[in-house]
C-alpha cells in the first residue's frame, strides 16, 4: 500500500534528487519558455518589425501582379507561388531561430538540461486505469484547471480590452490602402503582443516558484526511506572506503596538530616514528600524541624539525611503543625505564651549558616481552640481538 503523503516530512536527499534527475524528473514550468518566446518575438518586432511588414507588403503586392508572360504559361504559377513562399520563409528565419534557441533556454533555467532515456521509455505502469482517474481528480490536476481558467481570463480580458479601444481602427483597416493597411496592422498586433506578453510573464513569475515548490514537496521522503537510504550507502564498499579514507585523513590531521607539543620523536629511524610529551610536574606517565610508520612517520619528522624537537633513534624502543601504544595513551608501565631514560637525556640536552658536558646518549635496554619486528610479530631476544 502507498504511503500517505502526510508521512513525507523530510526533505529530499542529494542521491534522492539525482536518481530523479535520472529518471527525467526536473522542476519544470511550462509557462516561463511561453512568456520568454513572446518577450523576445516582441523585441524582434520593436527592432525589425518595420522592415517586415514593409518587406511584406511588398511580397503580398508582388504575388498578386501577374505578366504576360505568367499569363500566357500557368504552367509557371507553381513555380511563382513556391518562390513566394520561399522568400516569406527567409523573411521569418531569423525570428523562427531565435525564438528557439530561448526556449530551449528558457526551459532549461528552472530544472537544468537533460536527456534522460527513461523519461521516453515506455512504462506500462502509466497506463493503469485507477492511476489515470487519481490524476483526473487529485490535487495536481485541479491545480492545473485552475491555472488554465485564471490564464484564459486573464488573456481574454486582456484581448477585450484591447478590442474595445481599438474598435474603430480594426473596423478602419478595410477601407485603407494595402501598405498604410499593414502598416497600422502591424501598430496593433505589436500593441496588442505587448499586453498579452506581460500577462503571460505575470503568469510565469507565479508558475516557476509553484514548479519548484510542488516538484520538492512531490520528492520528500518519509524517515523509513531516509533510513534505508544511509543503510544503502553504508553498506557500499566504495562508501565504506570512502569514509574510512576520510576518517584517516582527519584523524592524521588532528595527530599531526600535536606533534609540536612533543618533548621527543622516537624514530626506527626510517620506518616508525613516534612523539612522545612528559610533564615532569606531573604524576602520570608520558603520553604517546602520534605515532606512524613509512609516509606518516616521515610527515612526523619533518613536523619535528620544523619545530626544533629532538629526534631520537631507537630501533626496538619505537616498534615496541607503535605496537603497543594507542594514541593519546599513556606508555605501558614495562617500558618506563627505557623512556625515563630518552626523556632525561632530552631534558639534559636542553639544559647544557658552556663548559658542562652534556649527558651520555643512552642505549635504552626493552624488556623481552617488548620486542618486535617491523611486522608487529613478538621477536626472541636472541632475535633481536
Amino acid at each position: 500500500m502507498a504511503e500517505d503523503s502526510a508521512d513525507r516530512t523530510e526533505e529530499p536527499t542529494a542521491r534522492k534528487l539525482s536518481k530523479a534527475r535520472e529518471e527525467g524528473q526536473v522542476a519544470r514550468s511550462m509557462e516561463l519558455p511561453a512568456a520568454a518566446v513572446m518577450i523576445t518575438s516582441v523585441l524582434m518586432l520593436l527592432a525589425l518589425g518595420g522592415v517586415w511588414f514593409r518587406q511584406i507588403a511588398v511580397y503580398f503586392a508582388a504575388g498578386f501582379t501577374f505578366d504576360r508572360k505568367s499569363l500566357d504559361s500557368p504552367f509557371l504559377l507553381p513555380a511563382i507561388f513556391f518562390e513566394q513562399i520561399g522568400h516569406g520563409f527567409l523573411l521569418i528565419l531569423p525570428l523562427m531561430l531565435v525564438t528557439a534557441v530561448v526556449a530551449i533556454l528558457a526551459a532549461g533555467s528552472t530544472g537544468g538540461f537533460l536527456f534522460s532515456l527513461k523519461a521516453i521509455l515506455p512504462n506500462f505502469s502509466k497506463l493503469s486505469p485507477i492511476s489515470g482517474i487519481k490524476k483526473m481528480f487529485g490535487a495536481n490536476a485541479a491545480i492545473e484547471l485552475v491555472k488554465s481558467i485564471t490564464k484564459f481570463i486573464l488573456i481574454g480580458s486582456v484581448l477585450l480590452l484591447l478590442i474595445n479601444n481599438h474598435f474603430t481602427e480594426l473596423i478602419s483597416l478595410g477601407s485603407m490602402a494595402l501598405e498604410p493597411a499593414l502598416a497600422n496592422a502591424g501598430k496593433l498586433i505589436l500593441e496588442s503582443v505587448l499586453w498579452l506578453t506581460l500577462s503571460l510573464v505575470f503568469i510565469a513569475m507565479i508558475d516557476v516558484p509553484y514548479q519548484r515548490h510542488a516538484f520538492m514537496k512531490r520528492m520528500r521522503m518519509t524517515k523509513q526511506e531516509i533510513r534505508d537510504e544511509h543503510k544503502d550507502m553504508e553498506g557500499r564498499p566504495e562508501v565504506k572506503a570512502q569514509i574510512r579514507r576520510r576518517q584517516r585523513e582527519v584523524a592524521t590531521a588532528r595527530m599531526m596538530q600535536k606533534v609540536k607539543e612533543a618533548d621527543v620523536i622516537i624514530t626506527n629511524p626510517e620506518h616508525f616514528a613516534i612523539a612522545l610529551a612528559y610533564d615532569p610536574t606531573a604524576d602520570g606517565a608520558p603520553i604517546l600524541l602520534a605515532k606512524g610508520a613509512d609516509f606518516v612517520a616521515a610527515r612526523i619528522r619533518e613536523e619535528a624539525k620544523a619545530h626544533s624537537i629532538e629526534i631520537f633513534a631507537a630501533p626496538q624502543l619505537a616498534r615496541a611503543l607503535y605496537f603497543t601504544t594507542e594514541v593519546d595513551q599513556p606508555i605501558p608501565e614495562t617500558l618506563y625505564f627505557a623512556v625515563a631514560q630518552v626523556i632525561a637525556y632530552v631534558f639534559s640536552l636542553a639544559q647544557v651549558r658552556p663548559g658542562v658536558d652534556p649527558m651520555q646518549r643512552p642505549n635504552p635496554k626493552i624488556p623481552p616481552s617488548m620486542l618486535f619486528d617491523a611486522n608487529g610479530q613478538p621477536l626472541s631476544p636472541k632475535a633481536s640481538a
